[in-house]
């Protein structure tokens, strides 16, 4: 993840400094070179930890695009913009989440996934023909090591001309961009082990945001029941047979109960869940789901209510 800028600018940059604790580690043996790569990985979570209450505020922006018929865009380069992809291809079969509510954009497209393509970075109208899909009330969100990738600041401008709400993560306090968008998670990763590469603390940071985030996004969007994956798709006979594991702790009740259940739940658990713990057929269960935008323990309380 390398972020592009004025090589005179690049000291001026938290994760850009030489770092004194690893000046040794190109004449250190194997085991000492991964203690020392260990020992900064470390330092990251805590650095996570400061920016909890930033991170708090964008998953209510999130909470409430989506909910309000909004989308969440995810905008990086190299190495966040792959950790973006992830995040957002791993939502829809875990949470059951209508494909592209999140969407992730990458600098250079698809094919940058897997190969570096040069100078696209750097292309802020990139950023900004790409963020040309935001909407007014989305969330846009710029993730960048440096806090200046060209093309992550253009997509953030861009959002927020169209009315989006807009948010950077970076590993730089002090990003200039920080103070044009409506939230900075700043995580203040250091220097890196091998000066300049970003792909190791400040990358770690930005997938244990991301991660964090969208997780909590779920839950807040009832696509959880207590910490379990009710709203995860079926897609082999692995999933299929984890669902009825998920709905004997939640419920229970014997595998063989919750088989049948999920069967005249037609494989949704959220259905087969809430038969099971309010004792109603799969159709008022699937009623009360769809009016409680899919929450379990909305629907519950809505039955039980009717009761």
């Amino acid at each position: 993840m390398n972020d592009s800028m004025p090589l005179a600018m690049l000291g001026t940059v938290p994760t850009e400094v030489r770092n004194p604790r690893t000046t040794e580690i190109d004449v250190l043996p194997t085991l000492e070179i991964l203690r020392l790569i260990n020992n900064e990985d470390t330092r990251v979570p805590g650095a996570v930890a400061v920016a909890l209450p930033q991170m708090a505020k964008v998953v209510d922006l999130e909470v409430e695009a989506l909910r309000g018929g909004g989308r969440v865009h995810y905008f990086g380069a190299g190495t966040s913009g792959r950790l973006a992809v992830l995040d957002a291809a791993e939502l829809p079969p875990t949470y059951g989440i209508e494909p592209g509510l999140v969407v992730a954009h990458h600098a250079g497209g698809m094919d940058a996934i897997s190969h570096a393509i040069e100078n696209v970075e750097d292309d802020a109208s990139l950023g900004a023909r790409d963020a040309g899909e935001v909407n007014a009330g989305d969330v846009a969100v710029g993730i960048t090591a440096s806090g200046r990738t060209p093309y992550v600041v253009g997509a953030l401008r861009q959002a927020a001309a169209a009315g989006a709400h807009t948010v950077l993560i970076s590993s730089n306090p002090a990003a200039a961009a920080g103070a044009e968008v409506e939230v900075h998670i700043a995580v203040d990763t250091g220097p890196e082990a091998v000066s300049g590469s970003t792909r190791m603390k400040a990358g770690t940071a930005a997938k244990l945001v991301l991660n964090a985030m969208s997780t909590a996004v779920m839950v807040r969007l009832g696509r959880t029941y207590s910490n379990l994956m009710v709203s995860m798709s079926a897609l082999n006979s692995k999933l299929r047979g984890r669902l009825v594991k998920i709905l004997v702790e939640a419920t229970g009740m014997d595998a063989e109960t919750c088989e049948a259940a999920l069967a005249d739940a037609a494989g949704d658990t959220r259905t087969a869940l809430v038969s099971l713990l309010c004792d109603v057929p799969p159709g008022r269960a699937a009623e009360a789901l769809a009016a409680s935008g899919g929450s379990v323990r909305e629907a519950m309380r809505t039955i039980r209510g009717d009761a």
